[in-house]
């Protein structure tokens, strides 16, 4: 069934878009970005969207995503067969290890040891170290450096410190009792306990980026940590119309999710002694990137298991929370809009939103926005040297897309 994008659609992306843009420009951290850079991009992807949007169709999408992500000049077959973790093996073996021992040092506490460490079993998908060391290597090819530098790996154990840190944080915010397939910190000890213990490896955290000695780069990464409270008070908030409601998503979607991604590559470009532009390069795939893999992920809390998902599914209705699909709903199915005003705190209401997304297109438009953002992920990393880790940059929009959990 054909899938169309109404004016108010139309309008909340570029709402949305005039936001990020924005707020970029205000923050002091984001004045090395090209804003106008940041809009064309923005803009690029709205007008696919546009175009494409009355044509959606599941089997045309997945096709369709399918040549985006290829070099103009390199087959979909050569970059089938690149795995990025399997290329950067060496690099990520031990990045649990070394973060586990960072914290065990730091501290004599063994609770608070226990505590900390408990998500850095290895069972987490590495996005972050992975994207950021692939990234620092794409870079540094380019740049005729040798190697990966030891800061640049320790940006990759931040990423992934910063992101354990907000889950445990989340954990306690949403009273969640299950994550990663195992129970959460916050159900096996007290609210207090592991509170602090989120503090604990942000302070950390903090010591790396200090050892790091670039001011620059302590600027950019301490902008993750902003923007990841930024996003959270941003949650708890909601907006009464279409188009505010559209623009508070994606900015809450990229200050908690994106910017990590974002600002952790940008710092990998810095290391390297990147120019400007290729360090906002770095930054908007980066950014795309993040923005592609929350929609997704927003997605499969409609479609997946809880099995398959390691966390339970439907999770965001029952918070409260209007994700894209819900948001996308609401054009077909207006009766959303009270149930999203009162959080879905009325008996039935998340039932009821849950069966009115999958009788609309709002799970269809939500994977074809993350797409564009693939698109212009791929279309960014063409800019940068061809090597095999060029390459695997190219292959992250499909594995974020086509992922499962």
């Amino acid at each position: 069934m054909a899938s169309r994008i109404t004016s108010g659609a139309r309008l909340c992306v570029r709402a949305s878009i005039d936001r990020l843009v924005c707020n970029l420009s205000r923050s002091r951290h984001h004045n090395a970005v090209d804003t106008a850079a940041v809009r064309r991009g923005s803009d690029r992807i709205l007008q696919c969207y546009q175009k494409q949007s009355n044509r959606m169709r599941s089997d045309h999408q997945r096709n369709h995503c399918r040549r985006f992500t290829t070099l103009q000049d390199t087959d979909t077959d050569s970059l089938s067969s690149i795995d990025p973790y399997r290329l950067l093996d060496d690099d990520l073996r031990d990045v649990y290890t070394d973060i586990t021992r960072e914290l065990e040092l730091n501290t004599n506490q063994d609770e608070l040891r226990t505590i900390a460490t408990y998500y850095f079993d290895g069972q987490g998908k590495a996005l972050r170290p992975m994207v950021a060391i692939l990234m620092a290597h794409a870079i540094n090819y380019h740049m005729n450096n040798n190697g990966l530098d030891k800061k640049q790996r320790e940006v990759a154990m931040i990423a992934e410190m910063i992101h354990s840190a907000s889950l445990i944080h989340d954990d306690v915010i949403d009273q969640s009792d299950f994550r990663r397939g195992k129970p959460s910190v916050n159900a096996l000890w007290s609210h207090k306990k592991v509170a602090m213990a989120g503090d604990y490896i942000l302070a950390v955290t903090s010591m790396m980026i200090a050892r790091l000695n670039h001011n620059d780069v302590t600027i950019t990464l301490s902008q993750i940590i902003t923007d990841l409270v930024q996003g959270e008070f941003m949650q708890l908030g909601s907006k009464e119309t279409e188009n505010e409601r559209f623009a508070h998503y994606l900015t809450k979607t990229y200050r908690k999710t994106a910017s990590l991604i974002a600002n952790s590559v940008k710092a990998e470009a810095m290391l390297a002694g990147a120019d400007d532009q290729l360090v906002d390069v770095s930054f908007e795939y980066g950014r795309n990137i993040g923005l592609a893999f929350q929609l997704v992920d927003d997605l499969l809390d409609f479609v997946s298991s809880k099995d398959a998902m390691g966390k339970p599914t439907a999770a965001d209705l029952k918070l409260g929370l209007a994700t894209a699909p819900v948001l996308f709903a609401c054009e077909k199915y207006p009766e959303l809009n009270a149930m999203i005003m009162r959080r879905f705190q009325e008996p039935g209401d998340a039932e009821r939103a849950f069966e009115l997304v999958h009788k609309s297109q709002g799970l269809e438009q939500t994977r074809f926005l993350a797409k564009k953002h693939c698109l212009e992920a791929t279309r960014l990393a063409g800019k940068i040297a061809e090597s095999p880790y060029q390459k695997s940059l190219l292959v992250v929009p499909d594995l974020i897309v086509n992922r499962m959990k």
